[in-house]
């Protein structure tokens, strides 16, 4: 991969930093739960030191795969680490043959490095009333390629479900990382069963034969960073790795013909395109990131708001604190640590993390089970008001729009919303608008 920071980079994170030393919270103690960092993307909240020092969640001491290789000491930094989120891929660094786009923050740069995007990907497939098909090759249809040959397009006549799914934002993701499976499960359990969220158990990757409770992506797919960072090197990229070998093919055909990475050995698995740790450094960036900030001054009309917020079932799925597992406790099958900076913190994410149908489901199944076909994980709301385009498809631009496009598991709360006064809706507005 070629390591640089583009201009765009270098001043989000020079932006970012002037921020955070005004507003990040002082050192706390460990005893006990503390309130997580928040800030911007692109600096560190600490993780990133403790994980590359000497101390006792060092890397050596904390990770633990057969499959994905430790950072390197000389590499093993935030700085790195950044330089490798942002930096652009080239055909010598595997990208493609077919792709998505050519870099992590080409897709995750609002407000900064990590934050989310209106960048979309394409996925399609048919359904007959009963049984979801994915499109031949894979739902997920990749817009690039190197070649006019190796661009795929949709070309079963079948098709009927096609799904657009807007660039995610990161940042804060490490935290999610370190929530226990029986935290979410004990979320599910005590929300009302017309809401009750669907938990949803995925592989990780970095510890084969393990099992996890998802909570990254638009169906909830993954469950750890690196597994999340190999996943889309692979499908937004074209680069495979150890933990995703194999290359996506052109509507089912092979590629093997246009790929020359590494070379004499295109299409084969057996000689990936990269050798893990730039998906290990991916891993790091995100866990280093802090989580959104609230806005720094909260008006008297957001504060009303977030009584509406409670009042009209909103934390029912969009639960507003979650405290993550204890430093010292293993996650993702025992190949991760949780440290000190990432355990026993107190988040405020605004979410379940689980998948619930609000009306708005793409139809797409992918790891949840047929009854997931049109669910989608309750998405963060912090870091709200740095987005122009929200739900899963980017068709919303106003949150009044976005409320009243819920239905079904979030009916009762749309039809609350429908009967208030205009002054306890722009109350609201205001509220989501200090996220």
């Amino acid at each position: 991969m070629q390591r640089f920071l583009s201009f765009r980079v270098l001043a989000s994170i020079g932006v970012v930093m002037l921020a955070l030393a005004v507003t990040a919270p002082r050192t706390q103690s460990q005893a006990g739960v503390t309130e997580a960092t928040t800030g911007l993307a692109a600096t560190s909240n600490g993780f990133a030191e403790e994980f590359c020092g000497a101390g006792q969640f060092s890397q050596a001491r904390v990770t633990d795969s057969p499959n994905s290789p430790r950072i390197p000491a000389d590499e093993c930094s935030f700085q790195t680490a950044a330089e490798e989120f942002g930096a652009e891929e080239a055909e010598a660094d595997g990208l493609g043959p077919v792709f998505n786009n050519n870099g992590c923050g080409t897709c995750h740069f609002t407000p900064a490095m990590g934050g989310s995007s209106q960048v979309t990907e394409k996925r399609v497939g048919f359904f007959n009333g009963q049984v979801f098909t994915d499109h031949t090759g894979g739902s997920l249809i990749q817009d690039r390629g190197l070649d006019p040959d190796f661009i795929e397009t949709v070309t079963d006549p079948r098709v009927n479900v096609v799904a657009f799914r807007s660039s995610l934002n990161v940042a804060g993701d490490g935290y999610v990382e370190a929530i226990g499976n029986g935290t979410l499960q004990d979320i599910a359990n005590g929300q009302p069963q017309a809401i009750r969220g669907q938990v949803t158990s995925v592989d990780v990757a970095e510890r084969p034969g393990a099992k996890r409770t998802g909570r990254f992506g638009w169906k909830g797919q993954q469950a750890s960073m690196v597994s999340f960072g190999a996943d889309a090197y692979v499908n937004e990229m074209g680069i495979t790795s150890p933990l995703q070998p194999n290359e996506n093919t052109v509507n089912g055909r092979r590629v093997g013909a246009r790929d020359t990475v590494p070379p004499g050995h295109g299409d084969d698995a057996a000689f990936t395109d990269n050798n893990g740790v730039d998906v290990e450094l991916f891993a790091l960036f995100m866990r280093s990131l802090p989580t959104p900030a609230r806005a720094s001054r909260i008006s008297q009309a957001a504060q009303a708001g977030s009584n509406v917020f409670d009042n009209i079932g909103c934390s029912g799925c969009h639960v507003r604190q979650i405290v993550t597992a204890a430093p010292g406790t293993l996650i993702n099958g025992g190949a991760l640590r949780v440290g000190n900076v990432l355990g026993n913190k107190r988040l405020r994410p605004f979410s379940d993390f689980l998948l619930h149908d609000v009306g708005t489901g793409d139809g797409i199944v992918q790891n949840a089970g047929p009854d997931s076909r049109n669910r989608l994980r309750t998405p963060p709301l912090w870091g709200l008001r740095y987005r122009g385009r929200f739900m899963h498809d980017g068709q919303s631009v106003t949150f009044t729009d976005v409320i009243r496009r819920h239905s079904n598991q979030a009916e009762a709360a749309s039809d609350k919303f429908n009967a208030l006064s205009n002054n306890d809706k722009n109350n609201l507005v205001a509220f989501l608008n200090s996220l």
